[in-house]
C-alpha cells in the first residue's frame, strides 16, 4: 500500500495548521477543538516549517509550568521534520515513524504540503491489507 491510498481513505484530507508566531495556548486549543494529536506549523498553509504535538506541550508544561503556554509555537515545535510523498510505501513509512519515534508525517507533492498521515492511519491501512491477504489465502485453500 502507498501513501496515496492511505490519504484517499481518510475522511478529511485538509491539513490543520498554526502559524509559527501563534501562542502555544492557541495551538493547544486548535488541537483540542479538532481532536488531533499534532498540528503542522506553517506560515502560509502550504509549506511546513515544523510540527507541534501534544507531547511537546506536555513536556514543556512539566518542565516550566503553565507559563510556557504564552510562548510562540516556534519555540516548542519540532523544526526538523520528515515528510513523505504520495508514492512512498506504507511499510517504509511505518518503519521511519517507529525508528524516529514520531507519530505524524506531512505528505508533500512538488514542494507543497497536501496532507498528513499518522502512525494510526498507517497501521489501520496495513491491518486492512493483511485482512485482504488472509481472505485471499483462505479462498485459495478452500478452492473459492
Amino acid at each position: 500500500m502507498i501513501v496515496q491510498q492511505i490519504l484517499n481513505g481518510k475522511p478529511i484530507s485538509n491539513v490543520i495548521t498554526v502559524a509559527p508566531g501563534d501562542s502555544v495556548e492557541s495551538a493547544a486549543k486548535v488541537l483540542s477543538d479538532n481532536r488531533i494529536g499534532s498540528v503542522v506549523v506553517s506560515a502560509d498553509g502550504r509549506s511546513c516549517v515544523g510540527i507541534l504535538s501534544e507531547r511537546d506541550i506536555v513536556r514543556e508544561l512539566g518542565k516550566r509550568g503553565p507559563g510556557c503556554m504564552a510562548d510562540k509555537v516556534e519555540v516548542l515545535m519540532t523544526a526538523v521534520i520528515e515528510t513523505c510523498g504520495l508514492a512512498d510505501d506504507a511499510e517504509e513509512i511505518l518503519t521511519r515513524m517507529t525508528d524516529g519515534r514520531f507519530r505524524h508525517m506531512p505528505v508533500v507533492k512538488d514542494g507543497e504540503m497536501i496532507g498528513i498521515i499518522s502512525i494510526g492511519d498507517v497501521v489501520k491501512a496495513r491491518l486492512m491489507e493483511l485482512a485482504m491477504e488472509k481472505d485471499a489465502l483462505q479462498g485459495m485453500i478452500m478452492g473459492h
